[in-house]
């Protein structure tokens, strides 16, 4: 009996152990839905946290690169006013030289005296001093016979007289693309802003939650401004692209038909131009003449006599 009523106090111990463990058990599944609940609310605000950050990201892209495009646009603009600056002057002064070279040409007594005019400027200066130097090559037959020289003294001017009036065309050509090219891709370049500002002015408007018009307004006009401000920048360089191509035609219209005069000029001279003679030699040449005319004067007396 005794050992009996021991082994049943041991199961009556063990069975309260067991409730305390089932106890220690249910406490901690219960403390699990708690910690659960603290944690929920910090994921809840890391996530506002979150979407509060992502919108700042576009707002301040959309912002650089309507600056950026801003900023390219006046350096266009800076570069269209210089060429159209340099270009007014480069023209000014070729009109100056042409009329003053024109005018000295024509007021030569012969094509000899012509080629003797010195210090002229211009195109049709230049123009002028190639036809004259070719011609000079090919008087007493000095000209080298390879494939530059090859053909008759008419076809080596007309071909020498074109390549420097391309030379003169390229240089007045010059800048002209540039222009071009900023007439053209300006108003394309303004408008790549506008669309990157309204793309920001639009997520702004979204996160304010309000479609009104003093919200809508500011940021799509600001928006606008890069376009306004590309097809400021285009308008001049189209002008200044026009207003010199049509100076340009007329320029070459004038060498053409100078050069055409030329030829003209050289063929009742047989293309022949006198070389130049040197400085050191016109003392003898006088003394020469000189004495020519002294035995003219002889031989006159000397038949005056024999008369």
């Amino acid at each position: 009996m005794t050992e009996t009523t021991s082994a049943a106090t041991g199961i009556s111990q063990a069975a309260n152990q067991t409730a305390i463990s089932g106890a220690g058990i249910t406490d901690t599944a219960n403390g699990t839905p708690s910690a659960v609940s603290d944690i929920a609310p910090a994921a809840t605000n890391l996530t506002s946290s979150a979407t509060d950050i992502a919108p700042a990201a576009p707002e301040i892209t959309s912002a650089l690169i309507v600056d950026a495009t801003l900023w390219i646009l006046i350096g266009f603009s800076v570069v269209t006013w210089a060429l159209i600056l340099i270009k007014g002057i480069q023209h000014a002064r070729i009109s100056h030289h042409n009329r003053i070279y024109e005018k000295k040409f024509w007021g030569a007594q012969d094509f000899q005296a012509a080629s003797a005019l010195e210090g002229n400027n211009g195109p049709a200066a230049r123009v002028a001093d190639v036809g004259f130097i070719t011609l000079i090559e090919a008087d007493g037959g000095t000209t080298t016979h390879d494939l530059e020289h090859t053909g008759d003294r008419h076809d080596l001017l007309d071909r020498r007289l074109r390549q420097q009036m391309q030379k003169e065309r390229g240089a007045l050509e010059s800048g002209l693309a540039i222009l071009a090219t900023i007439g053209s891709i300006s108003p394309f370049v303004g408008l790549f802003g506008t669309v990157w500002g309204i793309m920001g002015a639009l997520t702004s408007i979204s996160k304010s939650g309000s479609a009104s018009l003093d919200v809508v307004a500011g940021p799509i006009g600001e928006a606008l401004v890069a376009t306004a401000v590309g097809i400021a920048v285009a308008v001049p360089a189209v002008i200044g692209y026009n207003f010199f191509i049509r100076r340009n035609k007329v320029i070459w219209a004038f060498l053409d038909d100078f050069a055409i005069d030329f030829v003209h000029l050289a063929l009742k001279t047989s293309f022949l131009i006198k070389r130049p003679a040197p400085s050191t030699v016109a003392t003898p040449r006088t003394s020469g003449t000189g004495a020519k005319k002294h035995t003219s004067h002889e031989e006159f007396h000397a038949e005056g006599a024999q008369v």
